[in-house]
């Protein structure tokens, strides 16, 4: 237990506050994002798709495409059972590094002048790696399964009456498959601060704002700015 007296508490405090700010803004860029894209869809790259998905399940059910909705969502499955897997050996190669923290860890904090040397916050940025990844391999294995669900119920005969399945709710089931997938992308994304949150707490700072101003580009379209 480190003293709130002790010349190393406050490397510790800062290492700490710089992570749950960084969690914070990006956590409040996406709640921002997420209400920009109910009451504002066609001014978001996300809103543009979910309504192109909802006329392609209109369309593939109509004119029973079935071949091209198999193919397309065949390839979305491949995709997120990639980086599912993907994040799988990503959490073993870091429960690797937690095995040899004592070796790695000294030659990280060379350019860590800010923030704490000390071992359980080592462990700790570790730790958040593992979660931030794990986070990643369920959204994605989410996706995956929202996939399969589709491609069953985009194949169903256009005969709502006898069970119920419309374009509408096929399209709302592949929108959700695709919130996981981003979701999933998202935590992707995140893991590149954490990972230089390992050699400090200003290089997490810096990233997160690189962070944030890339995905601003990415989620609006340039001629609605």
């Amino acid at each position: 237990m480190i003293d709130i007296h002790s010349p190393q508490f406050w490397p510790y405090f800062f290492d700490l506050s710089v992570f749950f700010f960084c969690v914070l803004i990006l956590f409040g860029y996406r709640e921002w994002m997420l209400r920009r894209i109910r009451r504002q869809p066609t001014a978001t790259v996300q809103g543009i798709n979910n309504l192109a998905r909802v006329s392609w399940v209109e369309r593939i059910m109509e004119e029973n495409r079935d071949v091209l909705a198999v193919q397309t969502l065949r390839n979305s499955t491949m995709a997120a059972t990639l980086m599912a897997s993907t994040a799988v050996l990503l959490i073993m190669g870091i429960l690797n590094m937690l095995a040899n923290a004592d070796k790695i860890g000294p030659i990280l904090h060379v350019l860590n002048n800010w923030g704490s040397r000390e071992p359980g916050m080592w462990i700790f940025k570790l730790l958040m790696l593992i979660v931030d990844f794990f986070v990643a391999f369920f959204a994605f294995s989410l996706a995956v399964r929202g996939y399969n669900h589709v491609g069953y119920l985009i194949n169903v005969p256009n005969t709502p009456e006898r069970h119920g399945v419309t374009p509408d709710r096929v399209a709302q089931h592949l929108n959700r498959a695709v919130a996981y997938n981003s979701l999933g992308m998202r935590t992707y994304y995140f893991a590149v601060p954490l990972v230089l949150w390992l050699f400090g707490p200003l290089w997490m700072l810096g990233s997160t704002f690189v962070l944030l101003g890339v995905l601003y580009h990415l989620d609006h379209l340039p001629q609605q700015d």
